[in-house]
């Protein structure tokens, strides 16, 4: 059995640069919503600096997409909102249950979000326009959802597989006691 895990094992570098990507991603759009936000916050105040009608619907944009996505980053290092208060009274096979259908709803949720943003971002979001940019897409402003979701499902495939392989190599080893 630890030798389908040592195989799957393998693909931790494509989970490893998911992760790194998404981060990468997140950095890149707070970078942008800074500059943006503070562009037009000057320009409001100092003449010679524009103050562009675009800023406020961009700058919301970025956020829409780095809320959802850091979110998908607190999956893979375990640090989304969750109730541990009771773990520390809970038997340890309990809390792995409870872990586990935690992240198989969190799967759920993923899976929901792909396709239902998908939907929309295709339906409602291709049909309309940004106000200040009207030939930009409201896809823009749809898609983080379904991205975000397709993150979550990565992430939550990996929690789980590190569950599941928990549960497997201690059983592997009381075996090897017994």
């Amino acid at each position: 059995m630890s030798g389908f895990f040592k195989a799957v094992d393998r693909i931790k570098p494509a989970y490893d640069a998911t992760y790194k990507f998404v981060l990468l991603l997140c950095k890149l759009l707070l970078i942008v919503d800074i500059a943006i936000t503070t562009m037009a916050v000057a320009g409001r105040y100092i003449s010679f600096i524009p103050d562009p009608a675009w800023s406020e619907e961009i700058v919301l944009t970025c956020m829409a997409y780095m809320a959802v996505l850091s979110a998908a980053l607190a999956i893979r290092r375990g640090a989304h909102i969750r109730m541990t208060a009771f773990d520390t009274y809970l038997p340890k096979g309990v809390v792995r249950f409870l872990d586990i259908l935690s992240d198989i709803a969190v799967l759920i949720l993923a899976v929901v979000m792909i396709v239902v943003g998908w939907n929309y971002a295709m339906k409602i979001g291709a049909k309309g326009t940004y106000v200040s940019m009207p030939k930009l897409s409201k896809f823009w402003q749809y898609f983080p959802i379904p991205l975000a979701g397709a993150a979550m499902l990565i992430f939550e495939l990996e929690a789980l597989y590190n569950h599941i392989k928990a549960i497997c190599l201690k059983e592997d080893s009381q075996e090897v006691k017994a």
